[in-house]
């Protein structure tokens, strides 16, 4: 697939979403500004909900969003590409292009997504007069890792998905359950140590703790975790590819 392909996938795909609307990519703004001053309303001065050992009236909603941010992008990619070939089956059976790099344009759409969140999110940080920690570099590298992690889970089950229609609920509902197992709207220190140990297995958390850590707490966030986790996508990724290889012609003939 040629890159000029690529972006006009990217650029159809975002823009569609508010396609027919009056205020048009405006919503690209509006959509996350409002999530965020819900949160900060419910949980900062409704329910007045207070991050331990920490002070400040957004101390919480802090840690929430910092987050819900990254891992909006990391379960909408692995959702949207699940059903990626069945929801391009259209162009894919008329035009001649590469599967394994049609799910890319979801990663960059994403991407997009995250920078316009991210972008209203350090003005919230701002307003808030909250400090702003120079681990914010690493935080980059930390998203590239989380959406290879995405891409590779996504690419998978797309594959399977073609075969298996129901999976595509089966991994909405998996990734449904995976939030309340990561530490997002809950902090560690509040559950049982047994389970504390066990999110260790959870790839996403070492992701997610890495933006709280640097947002919240402005420490530097468990590098080796994150290599680790890293790795372990990049391995998940290249299985997906030699999966590919195998599937591929049963993949055409069934779409």
């Amino acid at each position: 697939m040629k890159l000029s392909l690529l972006i006009e996938l990217t650029q159809r795909d975002f823009s569609e979403r508010f396609s027919g609307s009056i205020m048009g990519l405006g919503w690209a703004f509006i959509w996350p500004l409002i999530n965020i001053v819900i949160y900060t309303v419910i949980f900062s001065k409704i329910m007045s909900a207070k991050l331990p050992g920490s002070i400040g009236d957004y101390s919480y909603t802090t840690y929430l969003v910092s987050g819900l941010i990254p891992w909006l992008a990391f379960s909408t990619t692995i959702l949207r590409i699940t059903t990626v070939y069945l929801d391009k089956k259209h162009i894919l059976t008329k035009v001649n292009m590469s599967f394994v790099r049609l799910p890319l344009f979801i990663v960059f759409s994403e991407t997009i997504t995250f920078i316009i969140t991210m972008s209203l999110f350090f003005v919230f940080l701002w307003w808030t007069n909250a400090s702003f920690s120079p681990y914010l570099l690493i935080l980059p590298f930390v998203y590239i890792a989380q959406q290879i992690f995405a891409l590779a889970l996504g690419f998978i089950a797309a594959q399977l998905t073609v075969f298996i229609r129901d999976l595509k609920e089966v991994v909405g509902i998996t990734v449904q359950i995976w939030f309340w197992f990561t530490p997002i709207v809950y902090v560690v220190s509040i559950i049982p140590d047994y389970a504390a140990n066990l999110l260790n297995f959870n790839p996403v958390f070492h992701f997610i703790s890495a933006y709280q850590a640097v947002f919240v707490y402005h420490r530097l966030p468990d590098i080796n975790n994150i290599i680790i986790v890293t790795l372990i996508g990049h391995v998940l990724l290249l299985c997906a590819l030699i999966m590919f290889r195998y599937l591929e012609k049963d993949i055409r003939d069934f779409l």
